[in-house]
């Protein structure tokens, strides 16, 4: 059966275009795209102008299967993708116990492909039990389906045990992805060090920590060759370091949380946990440095970075609570904020949040192309709504834009061609 979007602002991340057209899909994938008359189809869906973009795929998503899933579930974190607009998560290793074992994958990939209406892209752990201390096998989770490694926030500090794993994952073609934080600069600080946080007497971590590990980080890439991804970079002074990586031939990419591109230290206000993430969040003249670096194309992804946290992790003094923030539906309304400030066009802002982590995973998604699948998300960039947590889909409500006025509705979502969610 052939599905027909007719009259559609058709956001194309791969030419950067944003014009009005159609498109038509058939088993799943784009069939055709074009302007003017559109063709006959069996099913025909008015979009009324509003924005039709590919689905977006979100590196870095925890979904707490195993182990804690009374925090998120595949089911619920899926849910919570297609009412956000989000066609594939990439999830993260980081659960009870570590998904670092080609049984442990086996067993999420078939939890996710039973209980989530989008696609899930495992990650693993890049070495046993995320210690740093022993790589795991990474060929077999390669084999397994695992489309990168990553430890998360537990970095590794051992040198010569990442440059070990950087090298065979080099030697098979893998892609590392790295948390730039120094770990001991950042143990236990819950702030950026500066004015505020030393009015609130908070314990902080200089914006340095995040520079000093991506040097070492990119050092290492020097040496081994390895693909390499930087999950967040949320500080001005790592860009140059960023900028000389890929100046200098790295196969390097980077990605920053919607969190850190639109919030900033001053919203933490009277110690308001749900607010509290990791990397703590920046001076605003870091939020505006990274917003110019996804508009430039030096900084490549954006994220959710969605971490589920209950209520009573969450609702403890500022420094003991848990960092993390859910952002599977807050994802695109809150990225729309950087368009409405014109901060960044639509085309450009869907490059970040589809087109290049799809590129950088290897999936032949988060395009609208002829012969490409049929992930797409309808939505209307201006529709104004007050965020209420409780009509959230996640099974941990932690969002800093609680009670926030957005703007941004998603209207549907497609997964194969498969309607998925229908909005109102």
């Amino acid at each position: 059966m052939k599905t027909l979007f007719k009259n559609a602002r058709l956001i194309d991340p791969e030419a950067e275009t944003d014009a009005l057209g159609w498109l038509l899909v058939e088993g799943g994938t784009i069939l055709a795209i074009g302007t003017g008359q559109p063709p006959a189809a069996d099913n025909v869906i008015d979009c009324a102008r509003k924005c039709l973009a590919p689905g977006i795929v979100d590196i870095g998503v925890k979904v707490c299967e195993p182990g804690e899933r009374h925090k998120e579930s595949f089911g619920s974190a899926g849910a919570a993708a297609a009412a956000g607009g989000v066609t594939t998560m990439v999830t993260r290793p980081d659960t009870q116990p570590a998904i670092d074992t080609p049984e442990v994958l086996e067993f999420v990939t078939r939890r996710a492909r039973e209980a989530s209406p989008v696609r899930i892209k495992p990650m693993a752990a890049l070495t046993k039990g995320r210690e740093g201390r022993e790589m795991v096998e990474i060929g077999f989770l390669q084999d397994a389906g695992a489309v990168a490694f990553t430890d998360g926030d537990q970095v590794v500090e051992n040198n010569k045990v990442l440059s070990r794993a950087m090298t065979y994952a080099r030697s098979l073609g893998a892609l590392v992805i790295a948390h730039p934080q120094d770990p001991g600069l950042s143990a236990g600080a819950s702030a950026t060090s500066g004015k505020f946080a030393s009015l609130r007497g908070l314990p902080a971590v200089s914006p340095m920590a995040e520079r000093m590990a991506l040097d070492r980080d990119l050092a290492l890439v020097e040496m081994t060759g390895v693909k390499y991804h930087a999950d967040q970079i949320t500080t001005a002074r790592a860009l140059p370091a960023l900028e000389r990586a890929k100046g200098n031939g790295r196969d390097v990419t980077a990605g920053v949380s919607i969190h850190h591109l639109t919030l900033n230290e001053l919203d933490v206000g009277d110690y308001r946990t749900f607010f509290k993430v990791k990397p703590p969040l920046r001076a605003e003249t870091d939020r505006v440095a990274l917003v110019e670096a996804v508009a430039s194309g030096l900084i490549d992804v954006i994220c959710s970075m969605h971490t589920p946290q209950d209520e009573e992790s969450k609702r403890l003094p500022y420094e003991e609570a848990a960092a993390g923030a859910v952002a599977l539906e807050t994802l695109l309304p809150a990225a729309l904020r950087l368009v409405h400030a014109d901060a960044i066009a639509l085309p450009r802002l869907w490059r970040a949040l589809s087109l290049n982590p799809a590129r950088r995973l290897g999936l032949d998604t988060g395009r609208l192309a002829t012969g490409a699948p049929a992930d797409l998300v309808l939505f209307d960039p201006d529709a104004p709504f007050v965020l209420d947590r409780f009509t959230l889909r996640s099974k941990s409500l932690n969002t800093p834009f609680d009670g926030a006025r957005m703007q941004g509705r998603v209207l549907g979502t497609w997964v194969a061609g498969k309607h998925i969610f229908e909005g109102g």
